[in-house]
């Protein structure tokens, strides 16, 4: 059970986020809409500020704060209830993130931070947008520490017993998130926020995009490692089956620390002032992610056979009719898992060179993206949303709801399908991202895009029905449904009784190795780039 305190945490942090999931989606819908002319949006309002918005509703605050909600409720569950101390830091870290939601989206909404999600340099927003922006990071620092400090006062209290895999993965997760950050708080502070304010005449563009990419990585495995813990810990249980190995699901989050962090040059291929052979060191380790992530398909696949021979299925994939397709807890598990094939692959080709070339600067790459978060971080969320909200209000999933559940998540699915693909395959034929359209002054090439952008708008509909729904039906679960008590699946590891290899709770040596593979990664071409800069840059609003 989760302690009555710690579940108000919990259900604060989650329904923020459902809030910037309803926002940030609609203006979604609005983007399509818009690119496939429509709609035409009111005078005071522009493609480039509903674009800014959603980006960071999404990206940033949905994310951040259903993970910590999720992490949350995991880690008093596995570990106890927080401390008081503890739990005061992570509401400091709640309102703090909150208010730097609202000053940032305000900012964005009277048009003085329509700059991206990325905010790239040259454009330039409002200081306030910002020191919004640090805010946000700042208030996460708080709550990491009242995680950390939990995991740690667990230890304390149980020497030399094996940690909850729940709070190893989360710890994990924040280990990799305080790291990825220090390159964004260190573009926010010491070049953003004195460039905006006028106390700098210029900036230097690449470093500023290096070190947003030095973040903005790992940012995506930040959103991804919650999913994991689900698919790892969560699943199994649900299946009726156990975790393949517990010591092969450590070593994965260990090593996607290890390689997911130095890397942001990948995103900078095409980006001058930055060496080859420092790119290509650089893709050689985004190949590397590649390993953690296939163990965690092995770890997953096995756990599905091995339950599926358990209930006595025979043959080579017998096992697979066993599987409870029925159930919203895994079917929304399960179709994300299937879509990070096609995102993995399509990641594969944005960090190769010369693909790269041919999909950069298209809504190619804005596919792969929601792929990745849109559709196997987010389906995974709705499937832990679906029991995790029943749990924390002590009402139960009833199978009425998890019809509907499954309904949802299916229309999901196919607008998330349509939507992507209809990206993947304009952008392969050239059409930009960023963009709120492009005829390129009527270029046969371009008059292909028009059925593209349509399905784009179709997909989006479909989605933001979704959302609707999705929001309907966590209201149902949290105010009307039965009272009872859901469970929350916690499972049991095949090697549950062994003993741990103590060097996977080693974190000085985890963290020593990751700081050794960033400073081989960065040391010498930020020292380049500092030392000689491209000419700098004043800032530029063109809206």
């Amino acid at each position: 059970m989760v302690n009555e305190n710690d579940v108000k945490l919990s259900l604060y942090h989650i329904y923020a986020a459902f809030v910037a999931l309803f926002i940030g989606g609609s203006l979604g819908l609005l983007q399509t809409l818009v690119r496939s002319e429509s709609i035409t949006l009111p005078f005071k309002l522009n493609y480039y500020q509903i674009l800014t918005a959603h980006g960071v509703l999404l990206a940033l605050v949905f994310t951040t704060l259903f993970i910590f909600g999720f992490m949350y409720a995991g880690i008093s569950r596995t570990t106890g209830e927080f401390t008081s101390h503890r739990r005061k830091a992570a509401w400091i870290g709640y309102f703090l993130m909150t208010i730097g939601t609202v000053l940032g989206v305000v900012m964005i909404l009277m048009n003085k931070a329509t700059v991206l999600y990325t905010f790239y340099a040259p454009l330039q927003a409002s200081p306030l947008f910002y020191i919004a922006l640090a805010l946000l990071i700042v208030g996460t620092y708080f709550a990491s520490y009242a995680v950390i400090a939990q995991y740690n006062g667990w230890r304390k209290a149980n020497p030399g017993q094996k940690t909850p895999l729940f709070a190893f993965m989360a710890v994990a997760t924040i280990v990799l998130w305080l790291i990825a950050t220090l390159g964004v708080v260190a573009a926010v502070l010491f070049q953003f926020i004195p460039w905006s304010l006028g106390w700098s005449e210029e900036i230097n563009v690449t470093l500023s995009r290096t070190l947003f990419w030095y973040f903005g990585h790992p940012l995506v495995y930040f959103w991804l490692l919650p999913a994991y813990m689900a698919w790892y810990v969560v699943v199994p249980k649900v299946i009726g089956g156990k975790i393949f190995s517990d010591s092969l699901a450590r070593l994965a989050f260990l090593l996607f620390i290890l390689f997911s962090i130095p890397v942001g040059f990948h995103h900078q291929l095409t980006e001058p002032g930055i060496s080859e052979a420092w790119k290509f060191l650089q893709v050689i380790l985004t190949f590397a992610v590649i390993l953690p992530s296939l163990m965690t398909a092995f770890s997953m696949f096995a756990s599905f056979e091995l339950a599926g021979r358990e209930k006595g299925y025979k043959g080579v994939f017998g096992w697979f009719k066993g599987l409870p397709w029925s159930d919203v807890r895994f079917l929304s598990a399960f179709i994300g898992m299937a879509f990070f094939i096609p995102a993995g692959a399509g990641g594969i080709i944005n960090a190769s060179h010369q693909m790269n070339q041919v999909i950069h600067n298209t809504i190619w790459v804005t596919g792969h993206f929601h792929i990745t978060i849109g559709a196997t971080v987010i389906l995974t969320f709705f499937g832990i949303a679906y029991w995790l909200i029943p749990h924390l209000k002590g009402r139960v999933l009833t199978k009425r709801m998890n019809s509907l559940a499954n309904f949802q998540i299916v229309l999901w699915t196919i607008g998330m399908f349509i939507m992507s693909a209809a990206m993947h395959f304009s952008g392969l034929s050239g059409n930009p991202r960023r963009t709120q359209n492009s005829d390129y002054n009527g270029h046969e090439v371009a008059s292909q895009w028009g059925s593209y952008e349509t399905a784009m708008a179709v997909g989006g509909t479909l989605l933001l029905f979704s959302i609707f729904m999705f929001i309907i039906l966590i209201i149902r679960l949290a105010k009307t449904e039965p009272l009872g008590q859901e469970e929350f699946p916690i499972g049991v590891a095949l090697d549950e009784n062994t003993k741990s290899p103590k060097l996977l709770e080693n974190w000085k040596l985890w963290i020593g190795i990751a700081i050794a593979l960033i400073l081989i990664a960065y040391t010498i071409p930020v020292f380049d780039i500092i030392q000689n800069p491209a000419p700098g840059s004043p800032g530029y609003k063109f809206w």
